[in-house]
């Protein structure tokens, strides 16, 4: 395999395809479910079926005019390199962001690996004997990403393709409100876009957690819940209510100092809060308290931040 032709031929810098050859190497891969049984994995992973229609018609048959060399190999080599982490719980970059423009099977490549993970994740939740309702709701957060990518005009995935190799690792676990990612000594805290961030929910999902981590990985010892999020930048009590579940949600935790050269984070927020990154500020949508707030904000020349947090656990 020709690394510099690899690179060209897929519109991407020769040094990312270098680091997935060096991380893949000759390691095994996984086969992608049968085609016939796709569209009821879809469906169990909550993908909608705009995105199911996208997925099967990109679908990687071996004669698929669709799929070139290099796709294939992208395909097989970024599939080996998660598998290769197992278990692992850092964040992951499975491969380069392509031009998804070019059509289905370059804009959902990193999903098709998904789908070959399916399989072997699942075989390292049975070894830990977590319950199939939890690794479902957990996997099912692709369709959600997608959905979002979607509404986002295809900004969103660059993020999401990396974020999504934690569930197919078994580094991360969505119970009730709150996904929990495995660390060293602290419980991260995700927020889904899932609903309200009411105390009751984030106190169940919480009391969850605490039974879930003993129960099925014992050899980790845990002593805080953790978060990194712009959800905990104090700046947002200017604008919220004390009563507002943000508020009492950043009231859980202890911040840890805020490190100026980390720099602003308003891209994060604006992802977030809108699901839009290149709308004007004065044409963004006003509709909710928060979104007023995100707009003001910007609109005064501000900044939000990126906090992090902890509490015991």
């Amino acid at each position: 395999m020709d690394l510099d032709d690899t690179a060209a031929r897929l519109g991407v810098p020769v040094e990312e395809i270098e680091r997935v050859h060096r991380l893949a190497g000759d390691l095994p891969s996984a086969p992608l479910p049968d085609k016939a049984d796709a569209p009821a994995i879809l469906d169990r992973l909550a993908v909608r079926p705009d995105d199911v229609a996208e997925i099967m018609a990109g679908w990687p048959d071996p004669d698929s005019p669709l799929w070139t060399v290099e796709l294939r190999w992208l395909l097989d080599r970024s599939i080996a390199l998660v598998r290769a982490d197992l278990g692992g719980y850092g964040w992951l970059v499975p491969g380069p962001a392509l031009p998804r423009e070019r059509g289905p099977a370059w804009r959902h490549l990193y999903g098709y690996a998904y789908l070959a993970l399916v399989d072997v994740v699942r075989g390292y939740h049975r070894d830990h004997g977590v319950p199939d309702v939890v690794s479902w709701a957990t996997l099912a957060d692709l369709g959600r990403n997608l959905a979002i990518d979607r509404r986002m005009n295809r900004e969103g995935w660059p993020v999401m393709q990396n974020w999504l190799t934690l569930h197919v690792r078994g580094g991360l676990y969505e119970l009730g409100r709150l996904q929990h990612q495995r660390g060293d000594n602290a419980i991260d805290l995700h927020i889904p876009d899932s609903g309200r961030l009411t105390p009751e929910a984030v106190d169940a999902s919480l009391d969850e957690a605490r039974a879930f981590f003993p129960r099925h990985f014992p050899d980790e010892h845990y002593s805080a819940f953790a978060c990194g999020s712009w959800l905990l930048d104090p700046q947002l009590r200017e604008y919220l209510p004390e009563d507002a579940n943000i508020v009492r949600f950043q009231r859980r935790f202890e911040l840890e100092p805020y490190e100026e050269s980390e720099g602003p984070d308003d891209v994060e927020v604006r992802r977030f809060v809108f699901r839009d990154l290149t709308t004007p500020l004065d044409q963004l949508p006003a509709r909710t308290l928060l979104q007023r707030a995100v707009v003001a904000h910007l609109s005064a020349g501000r900044h939000w931040h990126w906090r992090r947090g902890h509490f015991p656990l």
